[in-house]
């Protein structure tokens, strides 16, 4: 069903947990507060987000090396305390992430860090695409809207789908942990390096290589 994003707003504020998450419990509380919020406690979501504010600056720095040596990550995530950054259960999340982002390829942590100027351009762009393809003006902002939000599940690694569990986002993923360990965990910041990324690849001519060496 749908749902309203008043209700998702209502259920944020009541529950502290993640906008997402919010809307995919009021979906399978078909629009229901009560029994959504209900359902983001089983969960350990609502829990999560009290411990969201508490300071994090233990933690570890990951690396991940994927494809044979063509992809690189390098993530920190943070916890409270070091007796915690270095379980087994926090190390194999934080290898989780390093590997969400070799494999999915984020651009930011989270949507605040979407750069303003980036994301006007992208609206721009979103809305002559809307219009080009003969929408309604009084619904391509919406349509816009709709199409941001795709944006942030794309490049923001906090709302891209789990890389080994499609129905969990990241943050979803975040705040089962958070209540697992009882601690407040936080990516902090990544780089992601890709061989032969940025650089102008050399595409020869086979054809005019032979001719050459025949000339000779």
């Amino acid at each position: 069903m749908a749902v309203d994003a008043k209700a998702v707003k209502e259920l944020r504020e009541k529950t502290g947990a993640g906008m997402l998450d919010c809307k995919k419990a009021l979906e399978e509380a078909n629009g229901d507060l009560t029994k959504a919020s209900e359902l983001l406690r089983e969960k350990g979501l609502a829990a999560a987000a009290n411990k969201a504010g508490r300071i994090a600056t233990e933690g570890v720095v990951e690396s991940y090396i994927h494809a044979g040596g063509r992809i690189g990550v390098i993530v920190e995530i943070n916890c409270e305390t070091d007796f915690v950054a270095k379980t087994d259960q926090f190390k194999e999340f934080a290898r989780d992430i390093a590997m969400q982002i070799a494999a999915a390829d984020p651009k930011y942590v989270r949507r605040e860090e979407v750069p303003t100027d980036e994301l006007e351009k992208e609206k721009e762009i979103l809305k002559a695409q809307a219009l080009n393809e003969g929408k309604p003006e009084k619904i391509v902002e919406k349509m816009v809207e709709g199409r941001i939000s795709k944006y942030y599940e794309e490049y923001c690694l906090l709302e891209q789908t789990f890389v080994k569990n499609p129905d969990k986002t990241i943050n979803t993923l975040v705040n089962e942990k958070i209540s697992t360990i009882g601690e407040n965990i936080s990516i902090r910041r990544f780089v992601r390096y890709e061989l032969g990324e940025g650089l102008e690849k050399k595409v020869d001519n086979f054809v005019e290589e032979v001719l050459s060496q025949v000339k000779k």
